[in-house]
């Protein structure tokens, strides 16, 4: 977006621009529900109330914002159709809206795009495109195609109407819980976060607002640095949602004015937090909707010294959706059992004569560790000719210390395991 435009849009009356879009998503959006958390008030020491987007429509916040935009359009620009670009959740904003308005909607998505985001999209009556391995390739192509077809191009992110329309989420968080302190928002474009960071500050500026975003998904952290808009080198996370090499503009010099501070999750954070909301929760949200809960984990002493300076502090984390596929699911709890020292693999040489495999079950069963696979492969052994068999065993286990057992067991009984994972 050019400079004179950020500019123009930064003028604009943000407090009648939220009101409209306000009015505008009444009857289509979900005016979705705060949930109190006594998890994450436990851990971190105050009290957190969940903003499940992940529950809206489309399952995620983004049809707040391509509504808002298709609804602000004439019929005159919508009946030659629409297109955007989409890692998934906009896609279906875009899809929805579009098909409210008996528009047509062709999105363009990298190739790396979960097939559950793929056919639901295909399901809401648009036309998609798999272009790119990464966003940003496929929002080029989009813009190309706009103007090849003569059809209006919907970003993302980086456009005034989307976020207005994004920003609708702090409305309802504001007149939900007046007593709200601090708002969680996770970055990709900026989207989300600009129109939330705009509405809090506009209406609550004492409210501060807290961006998060996945150490492999630095672009904000390298832009605010920097102090304009830089592109990341390379991105990296299972939260693709919010895997954004290029932020947007507008969003930049809107999140420059308005948000308070920026801290950053891992990998380990976000796939930990998913397990967490299934599992205290019973809530399934996908990678980007658990960057920002994965952050309460980075406020959490930063909460400690707010209590101990002023009154405790209500922190709303925003899950921006819940569109994850199940074959994510299975990796992510994977890696969070075996994270969690729920899940042990190990291997171990033996004498290859019977008896030593009905050993190693027997000192399993006895440590309780309750054996989920194994292999038995002599060929796997240092040397073909040592009379030796390899035995790799998958346990479940209940923790660290019970991992810490069984190994040292196995040891006291003359064997040598070695920890694969």
């Amino acid at each position: 977006m050019e400079k004179s435009e950020v500019e123009k849009y930064l003028k604009r009356d943000h407090k009648a621009d939220m009101e409209a879009a306000v009015e505008r998503l009444k009857g289509t959006v979900r005016h979705t529900p705060l949930i109190h958390s006594d998890e994450w008030s436990k851990r971190i020491g105050a009290e957190v109330y969940l903003k499940p987007e992940n529950l809206q429509k489309t399952g995620s916040f983004k049809l707040r914002g391509a509504y808002n935009k298709i609804a602000s359009m004439s019929d005159a620009d919508l009946s030659h159709g629409v297109v955007t670009a989409s890692a998934g959740n906009h896609a279906q904003g875009v899809a929805y809206g579009a098909r409210e308005r008996g528009a047509k909607a062709i999105v363009v998505m990298p190739d790396i795009t979960p097939p559950l985001k793929v056919d639901a999209t295909q399901a809401l009556g648009a036309e998609v495109v798999l272009h790119g391995h990464v966003f940003d390739e496929s929002n080029e192509y989009a813009i190309n195609l706009a103007k090849e077809r003569g059809m209006t191009f919907i970003p993302p992110f980086d456009d005034y109407d989307v976020l207005c329309g994004q920003g609708t989420i702090a409305m309802e968080i504001l007149e939900d819980l007046p007593e709200v302190t601090d708002i969680v928002v996770p970055l990709g474009g900026g989207g989300l976060g600009a129109g939330i960071a705009m509405a809090t500050k506009i209406f609550r500026p004492d409210v501060r607002v807290i961006g998060a975003i996945p150490i492999g998904s630095p672009a904000f952290k390298e832009s605010f640095i920097a102090g304009h808009v830089v592109e990341a080198e390379e991105v990296h996370t299972i939260a693709e949602g919010v895997a954004v090499k290029h932020p947007g503009d507008l969003t930049f010099a809107l999140l420059s004015q308005y948000l308070d501070d920026l801290v950053q999750v891992s990998e380990r954070d976000i796939y930990e937090t998913i397990m967490t909301m299934m599992e205290k929760h019973k809530l399934v949200i996908e990678g980007a909707g658990a960057v920002s809960v994965a952050a309460l984990g980075q406020l959490e002493l930063q909460s400690k010294i707010y209590n101990e300076a002023s009154e405790p502090h209500v922190i709303v984390p925003v899950m921006s959706g819940g569109n994850i596929d199940t074959v994510t699911i299975g990796a992510v709890i994977q890696q969070g059992m075996i994270s969690r020292g729920r899940i042990m693999s190990f291997s171990v040489e033996l004498p290859d004569v019977p008896g030593q495999l009905v050993n190693i079950a027997k000192i399993l069963a006895d440590l309780r560790a309750n054996v989920i696979e194994l292999t038995h492969d002599q060929f796997k052994a240092d040397t073909h000719y040592s009379n030796k068999v390899v035995l790799e065993v998958t346990v479940e286990t209940n923790g660290p210390d019970h991992i810490a057992q069984v190994l040292e067991t196995l040891r006291g009984e003359g064997y040598d395991p070695k920890q694969i994972y």
